[in-house]
């Protein structure tokens, strides 16, 4: 699994014109599911992004999780994380997982970030979505569960 963490003051996800999640600060996390995933990766994922320190403390350093700061996570599937780019100017979207093992994966990241405690909200899997943002710094920090 690939995930794009964005330290966000604000986040938003809409679908057909009508918001369907939003956070103030927290994460929007991009998540992007392999073939080869599993159980095992999205566990992995939301150990990482539960416990991840950059959050600023009283100093003005990063070093809280989004737990201490209260903070909320929007999750956006991303397929598109696993764009084949080496031949031509047009990716191949071939290398991710087959929408079925996706949904179930995502659907599955969320319920076990949520069970952490830290509010979730999320996109449609599949759907048309625009997604805005307000990057916090910015940071941005990459995990690929295939690197762990």
């Amino acid at each position: 699994m690939r995930a794009v963490i964005q330290r966000v003051s604000s986040a938003s996800v809409r679908i057909d014109g009508i918001v369907h999640g939003e956070i103030q600060q927290g994460f929007m996390v991009l998540l992007g599911v392999g073939p080869h995933d599993s159980q095992e990766d999205s566990d992995y994922l939301v150990r990482k992004i539960s416990h991840l320190r950059v959050f600023g403390d009283e100093n003005g350093k990063m070093n809280l999780d989004i737990q201490q700061i209260n903070g909320g996570v929007l999750s956006i599937s991303q397929f598109t994380l696993y764009a084949n780019t080496k031949k031509g100017n047009r990716p191949s979207f071939n290398l991710g997982a087959d929408p079925e093992m996706g949904s179930a994966l995502y659907d599955q990241f969320n319920q076990t970030l949520a069970a952490t405690g830290i509010p979730v909200a999320t996109g449609v899997f599949g759907a048309d979505m625009q997604v805005s943002l307000v990057n916090d710094g910015p940071v941005t920090i990459i995990i690929d569960t295939e690197e762990k």
